[in-house]
């Protein structure tokens, strides 16, 4: 059965499947081409007629996931010049004031797609969920000086407003937001509780897998910028680089970042961006970003906004394992990769090799490396905004996959299906061939009730007792979890 609503841009047809109405790629701003190329969000123009969104959207251009990772990350969707929508699941649009979740997708500031996910059992449940799409790589990030940063980031903000107009026709609370996200997703909705332009947007912010530390000064994007404008050979202008066809953009985006791991010259690149091995990533530009993220949550930015945060126990081995990368790890590799970020080498190694027995050189590395990109990040998310009015929740999902002979353990976005409910609907690469069905039923109920009402079901965080929901096929509260990391880590992340 069809359904129509009515927005600010004209009506839009969907479809009602079990009791659920989807719409999907419903244009929340101008297609970014032509004179909208590399340049903020415009509106999108009025249509008459009713439109028909009963299909996903093109996605923002960007290269396919290598292997092995295209399997454990299926896309849903083609990249086209209409990249800037999102997809509607409402349990109905007649209803009055909904929560909504609205959706921001991962993928290391260079892919990702509203697209691969499935919203039903959040419709299912009361919710009206919402996906996006947002500019990634040099399309969203690109940095010049120029007064026009940070235009992934924009993005995100003209769909929150996009929702904040509109959601209302499609049975949900405007005034009841929950911002969601995983990975570079969750460190873009760690930015938005920074980012002065964003209050109000929404109410309520879960950041899975990413704190508000992943950001770079002005200097480094610029740098960024110059090495791309060199590959490309034109001037390091907005003009020029616009006027590059996408896929030549995409493959110096390639050779760049192949470039960065080869040859990680701080000099050249930044330090920052050597540190994160991420070319594209939001800038401090003093507008958009107006400073770190981090600062500006310890500062009280955000204090009204309830927060629900949390790792997984395993992050890096997603990175670390598919690829074989886990067992060429060196002990001096290793050592070398812990004086890099920082800690004092020899107490480093002592400390996780005592919490990791019997850990290979490569696995002690994915430990030291899940806690300085994900776990710290967002245990200093949680400790800077445990001071607000506002109420702040912390988790750990602790699930190992049986995936790669159980190496994987519960590895970095092995969680997202489960709060999701979307186990058994063939996107569950993660989770091999039987995950546990209660454990999203488990997870999927706490987001859901923090959606609705700001409390997912167990004790507020604070910094004396720093208590934390650990998912697992059992789950319970642990007190200050890995204390032994948090303390190793201060000063240093």
């Amino acid at each position: 059965m069809d359904t129509v609503v009515r927005t600010g841009q004209g009506q839009v047809r969907g479809r009602r499947v079990d009791g659920v109405h989807t719409f999907k790629g419903i244009p929340y701003a101008a297609p970014p081409v032509g004179t909208h190329r590399l340049r903020p969000p415009q509106p999108v123009e009025r249509w008459s007629g009713v439109r028909d969104t009963l299909a996903s959207g093109p996605m923002p251009p960007q290269m396919p996931y290598p292997p092995p990772w295209d399997v454990l990350i299926p896309e849903r969707a083609t990249v086209g010049e209409d990249c800037l929508n999102l997809n509607i699941w409402s349990p109905d649009p007649g209803s009055a004031k909904l929560p909504v979740m609205v959706w921001i997708p991962g993928g290391m500031f260079e892919a990702g797609s509203g697209a691969t996910y499935d919203g039903s059992r959040f419709a299912r449940d009361a919710i009206v969920c919402v996906t996006i799409n947002y500019r990634v790589g040099a399309e969203g990030f690109l940095y010049l000086p120029d007064g026009a940063a940070n235009l992934g980031l924009l993005d995100q903000f003209a769909a929150l407003a996009w929702v904040r107009e509109n959601i209302a026709a499609f049975g949900g609370d405007p005034g009841n937001v929950t911002v969601f996200g995983q990975s570079a997703g969750a460190m873009s909705v760690s930015t938005l509780l920074s980012m002065p332009r964003a209050e109000g947007l929404f109410q309520r912010a879960i950041a899975q897998s990413g704190g508000a530390h992943q950001v770079i000064p002005a200097e480094a994007a610029r740098k960024v910028a110059g090495q791309l404008a060199e590959r490309l050979g034109v001037e390091a202008t907005r003009e020029a680089i616009a006027a590059v066809p996408v896929d030549r953009l995409l493959r110096a985006q390639s050779e760049l970042k192949a470039d960065l791991v080869a040859h990680p010259d701080p000099e050249r690149w930044g330090a920052e961006v050597v540190a994160s091995v991420l070319p594209w990533q939001p800038v401090v530009d003093g507008d958009v970003v107006p400073a770190p993220p981090i600062d500006r949550i310890v500062a009280g930015a955000a204090a009204d906004v309830d927060l629900l945060a949390g790792a997984t126990t395993d992050e890096s081995m997603f990175f670390l394992v598919p690829g074989g990368a886990i067992d060429q790890i060196t002990p001096e590799i290793l050592a070398g990769a812990v004086m890099a970020y920082g800690l004092p080498v020899d107490e480093a190694l002592a400390a996780y090799r005592a919490a990791h027995p019997g850990a290979s050189p490569g696995e002690l590395l994915a430990a030291v490396q899940s806690d300085r990109y994900f776990r710290i990040p967002v245990l200093r998310l949680a400790d800077a905004h445990a001071k607000s009015p506002a109420a702040t929740y912390m988790y750990e999902f602790a699930w190992r996959s049986p995936r790669f002979e159980g190496r994987l353990g519960a590895c970095h976005g092995a969680e997202v299906a489960f709060v999701f409910d979307t186990l058994g609907d063939g996107t569950e690469a993660l989770g091999g061939a039987n995950p546990p069905q209660q454990l999203a039923d488990t997870m999927h109920a706490a987001w859901v009730a923090f959606a609705a009402n700001g409390d997912p079901g167990w004790p507020k965080y604070d910094r004396s007792r720093r208590a934390t929901m650990r998912f697992d096929t059992i789950s319970a509260v642990v007190d200050d979890p890995r204390s032994m990391e948090r303390q190793l880590w201060a000063g240093v992340r």
